[in-house]
């Protein structure tokens, strides 16, 4: 497989953030978002075979497990290394944009699917089905900019019952939007959603890498 990086953190934007987590970046990514704050996995990496990314993983010692990149269904090998994590006994989760299916996935994989909005530029490219196939432990997310990408969301939410389905966050691009902002778009539409923040960012700042 292609891997950008392998490291412990604390988990950041998910429905486990603040558990500590081990993160395998994939290299190589189909999408360019606007607001793209992990562009260097977009090229490089390293090759590294599945016993390698293991030993590691089991190295570094976190019980929780993202599997993120740049785009990880990408990856021929995204299944077999997810059998051999769940078989280890690890927690595994997957964050993808949604642009790829991901029934292929073992079932015990909690994925994460990142609807991207218009100001990404790549809104046009999720597969609606792939949201058809979650559970309440799966997550879908939005990532927003500004009102216009909230209204957006919650239009989608809403009219595609989401809220039913699986997990809903929410989350301002760091940097750009305000998240009092936010915070006050959902309590006024009662949203059904959860507000996510970046919190390696608040820790590390928002361009430290490998946290």
């Amino acid at each position: 497989m292609r891997i950008t990086e392998i490291y412990a953190s604390v988990q950041g934007e998910t429905q486990y953030t603040g558990l500590p987590c081990t993160l395998v970046r994939t290299t190589g990514c189909d999408l360019r978002c606007g607001y793209c704050d992990t562009a260097y996995a977009f090229y490089g990496g390293k090759d590294m075979t599945l016993d390698e990314i293991v030993a590691e993983v089991r190295r570094l010692g976190a019980p929780l497990v993202l599997l993120t990149g740049g785009e990880p269904m990408l990856q021929r090998e995204i299944v077999a290394l997810s059998e051999r994590l769940l078989a280890d006994g690890y927690r595994v989760m997957i964050e993808t944009s949604g642009a790829h299916p991901v029934d292929v996935l073992p079932a015990e994989v909690i994925r994460i699917v990142d609807v991207k909005t218009p100001a990404s530029g790549e809104s046009h490219r999720i597969r609606w089905e792939v949201l058809d196939g979650l559970r309440p432990r799966d997550a879908i997310k939005f990532v927003v900019t500004d009102e216009r990408d909230y209204q957006w969301a919650a239009e989608v939410i809403r009219g595609r019952d989401l809220a039913g389905r699986a997990e809903i966050l929410i989350s301002p691009v760091h940097g750009r939007l305000d998240p009092r902002e936010l915070v006050g778009w959902m309590l006024r539409d009662r949203l059904p959603a959860r507000l996510t923040l970046q919190l390696h960012k608040y820790i590390w700042g928002a361009d430290a890498q490998g946290v």
